[in-house]
């Protein structure tokens, strides 16, 4: 008797094994796929703008675009041809394309796409709506956004323009509050210190960064990791005009952000980097101090990292040598370059440029203490066509985050690190 019922619970409990984990499995993942078959248009549309705005927010741009394609084909489905929305999906899609670096003549297209379906589409009842006000400024600053890419500069300016009057009117006329009104502003006044910039004129550019920065930091909190790159491209700003002072003070604010915000090794030794090739750039003995300080930090963050980061950390060092022969500590450069060679070597490969023109280096430091065999076998090393240039590695790279990108974000105008 027992028996029989131990067999009964077995094999009940066989049933209801087999029930959970395969049965009610398989009809899910049919639920599942029955579910996304024939979902209306207008939930797939709302689901995909979520995915969109997940990727982007990750810095997956190009999963981000997928979607932001996806979203102008569901939403030319859902509302015609001739809606605001569709606009709106177009001018989405260029935000996406200038977020990839080469992308701003597609932008350039799609933003012009949107203007020229507003232009058919504000009719009542759409003349009176404000989502289609928002989405014509949107329009107006991407698309200048994409021409200050393509350094069109004047039709950049143009739209940047009209992008500000009718954000004004919208707060004037009480279609949006003045807290939105500000952090449009921020980004439109980014822009235009952006498009002075892009042609050397850092004087014009000054006072539209200085009013972005103080609409985000009103917008956003001083504290905010959005002033970082405003700041640091104010900083490049006011050291192009030899405000030395205010351009490390404006760094070291960015530094102090960067650090609240549990920065990654690469970005705390970049954001401290540009703290010491500006306080070298500015020439001045009292800033060696701040330009030492501010070395050891970036070179400490990466000291014993490895592939890419190990390469910026031999890029840094390089920036620190030259700022040592500068201030006249030679021997102590030669050391350093001597033992970071065989480093160079493994990270670069041995005919890199990099590594040529350590070598280069080396044999001019030989010859200055007259040892010329030495100073030969180096200097044969040296092959012309390996280097890039005869220059320090921090000549040939960025000042990170203080160029000018369309989108407020990273940097594309390249400016010398270290003199």
């Amino acid at each position: 008797m027992q028996e029989s019922q131990e067999t009964h619970i077995s094999n009940h409990l066989d049933e209801i094994v087999a029930a959970v984990s395969l049965t009610p499995r398989k009809k899910l993942q049919n639920q599942l796929l029955q579910r996304a078959l024939f979902q209306p248009p207008r939930e797939k549309l709302r689901l995909s703008e979520e995915k969109a705005k997940s990727y982007a927010s990750g810095h997956e741009y190009k999963k981000a675009l997928h979607e932001l394609v996806h979203c102008m084909a569901l939403t030319r489905i859902c509302y015609g041809d001739a809606h605001w929305k569709l606009a709106e999906a177009h001018v989405n899609l260029a935000k996406g394309y200038l977020q990839l670096k080469g992308m701003s003549l597609q932008a350039k297209q799609h933003a012009e796409k949107a203007k020229e379906i507003l232009t058919s589409s504000i009719v009542p009842p759409y003349n009176d709506n404000t989502d289609v006000f928002k989405c014509s400024v949107e329009l107006f600053h991407t698309l200048g956004q994409a021409l200050l890419s393509l350094q069109k500069f004047k039709e950049a300016s143009k739209n940047l323009t009209k992008a500000e009057i009718l954000s004004k009117e919208m707060l004037q006329c009480g279609k949006i509050i003045k807290e939105e009104w500000m952090e449009i502003q921020a980004r439109i006044k980014l822009s235009f210190a952006q498009v002075y910039q892009g042609q050397k004129k850092s004087k014009e550019a000054l006072p539209h960064y200085q009013e972005a920065l103080e609409y985000t930091e009103i917008s956003r909190g001083e504290k905010s990791l959005e002033c970082v790159p405003i700041l640091r491209e104010l900083a490049a700003a006011e050291q192009a005009l030899g405000f030395h002072d205010a351009s490390i003070n404006n760094l070291l604010q960015a530094h102090l952000i960067v650090l609240r915000g549990s920065p990654s090794r690469e970005e705390a030794a970049t954001s401290a980097h540009s703290i010491a090739c500006a306080a070298v750039a500015s020439g001045r003995p009292e800033h060696h101090d701040v330009a030492e300080q501010y070395f050891q930090d970036s070179m400490a963050n990466l000291k014993d990292a490895e592939g890419m980061e190990k390469a910026k950390f031999l890029s840094i060092q390089d920036d620190y040598c030259h700022f040592l022969q500068v201030t006249g500590q030679d021997e102590r450069a030669t050391s350093i370059l001597r033992e970071s060679l065989e480093a160079k070597v493994a990270v670069f490969g041995d005919f890199s440029p990099e590594v040529a023109e350590t070598y280069r280096l080396l044999g001019v430091a030989d010859l200055a203490q007259g040892n010329q065999t030495g100073a030969h076998k180096k200097l044969k090393k040296t092959c012309p066509p390996l280097l890039k240039a005869q220059a320090w590695p921090c000549a040939r790279g960025e000042q990170e985050g203080t160029g000018s990108r369309a989108d407020g974000g990273s940097v594309s105008e390249t400016k010398p690190c270290c003199p």
